[in-house]
């Protein structure tokens, strides 16, 4: 598989003329000034165009794109600023110029984003949802294949290691969001810290549709990860970082392996999205057509994994269980999450969810008994997928307003002794 993405990047090359000849013909056909124009036959050849252009483009790194917020009934302007910095992630904040200060101190919030395949800027609902409220941040991790080699590895104890820099960083008082993947390292991250007793430790975790403990209720994608093995996927998975790149050479699982993925799925749901954009295109739907260009232009807009990072977690999380069975170990430690006895824990999960089926991150309160109860909570939210834990109607109206109490609650509870572990 050393050769798959050359080939890969030959496929996207071998394509560009026809991309840039379909895209010539699509807005001459679609010009006012062509007498063709209004023809059905026209628009059913623009609408053919613009779909082989959008299925053989390779999508750019969206924009967060978050200008301005709403509190306490006045809009206020946001602006994107970095904090911290690696070769691998970046920590942006979105500060709002407040004319005057909120009505009462907010709490600051770091949102870890999933390094699965999608950029952070796939979380911009999370992060415009919790925007009123708090001080947001979030992890934007990098692109592997744009990482010179020169830089080293990157694989899961590298990814606990800047979660605690990270955590150190951004000071006390600080509430940390962890959406899907990294509910596991950010939960690892805690329990050490506790452990060690000397590092300002979160005041709470929101954990959100996390494989915590995959052996419940597991999925089409558990399963898989459980009956091939680690060495299955190295063989075929695994992939080399073309020349053309800054991060040439590496070793990665590429983002389009991971979009395939996702896409065979929910292949179905998949067909019928760009079948219904062809109609909204030929019909002149334009609402309907701009509302697909979003969600897809995001959705297939995808960056590369390290493999020592891709594999370490297959291993780690799917395959051993590690965590919830006390065996994970950090740079040869052992995570006890037996450790956590101070920040709190909210699990939040999806009853239809696909990826992480239900009870995977509620296992999280079940592996820290020395965590007083009142510092527990769980949420399910009914008629959700994995999407919908953390974008989406539902998260809006209820998941957000959630999290916000229990971070409010959380903040109102007097700090407890900590004490490094025996």
């Amino acid at each position: 598989m050393s050769l798959a993405y050359t080939w890969y990047e030959f496929g996207r090359m071998m394509t560009a003329p026809a991309r840039l000849a379909a895209d010539m013909v699509k807005h001459s056909l679609q010009n006012p000034a062509n007498p063709l124009a209004y023809s059905p036959y026209a628009k059913s050849m623009a609408a053919a165009c613009e779909m082989f252009e959008r299925g053989t483009r390779r999508y750019a790194k969206p924009a967060f794109g978050l200008t301005g917020t709403w509190i306490d009934g006045a809009s206020v302007p946001v602006s994107e600023r970095v904090v911290w910095e690696k070769p691998f992630c970046r920590v942006v904040t979105f500060d709002r110029s407040f004319a005057r200060g909120p009505s009462e101190p907010q709490p600051k919030l770091l949102i870890v984003a999933p390094m699965s395949g999608h950029y952070a800027t796939l979380l911009r609902g999370t992060v415009e949802a919790m925007l009123p409220n708090h001080q947001v941040f979030i992890t934007d991790w990098t692109d592997a294949r744009l990482v010179p080699i020169t830089e080293g590895r990157f694989d899961l104890d590298t990814y606990i290691d800047y979660l605690k820099e990270i955590f150190v960083a951004l000071g006390p008082d600080l509430h940390v969001m962890a959406v899907c993947q990294p509910a596991v390292p950010v939960l690892a991250t805690v329990a050490l810290m506790e452990a060690q007793g000397t590092m300002p430790v979160p005041r709470s975790m929101t954990l959100m549709g996390g494989p915590i403990d995959t052996r419940r209720s597991p999925t089409a994608v558990n399963c898989l990860a459980q009956e091939r093995g680690t060495a299955w996927f190295e063989r075929n998975c695994i992939t080399m970082v073309p020349l053309a790149y800054p991060g040439a050479l590496r070793s990665v699982y590429p983002g389009f392996f991971q979009l395939g993925g996702f896409m065979a799925m929910n292949l179905d749901r998949h067909v019928n999205a760009h079948t219904e954009m062809f109609d909204h295109l030929v019909t002149g739907d334009g609402d309907s057509a701009e509302k697909h260009r979003e969600f897809y232009d995001e959705y297939l807009a995808v960056m590369d994994l390290t493999a020592e990072f891709y594999l370490q977690t297959i291993k780690t999380v799917f395959v051993d269980h590690a965590l919830p069975k006390g065996e994970m170990l950090h740079r040869g430690e052992r995570v006890d999450l037996t450790a956590i006895r101070t920040c709190a824990i909210l699990a939040i999960e999806g009853e239809n969810d696909d990826i992480s089926g239900v009870g995977q991150t509620k296992a999280s309160l079940d592996l820290t008994p020395n965590l007083p109860p009142e510092r527990k909570a769980y949420h399910l939210q009914e008629r959700v997928g994995h999407y919908g834990v953390f974008n989406g109607s539902r998260y809006r109206t209820v998941i957000a307003p959630r999290i916000a109490s229990f971070i409010r609650e959380m903040q109102a509870l007097p700090a407890l002794e900590r004490r490094p572990a025996a």
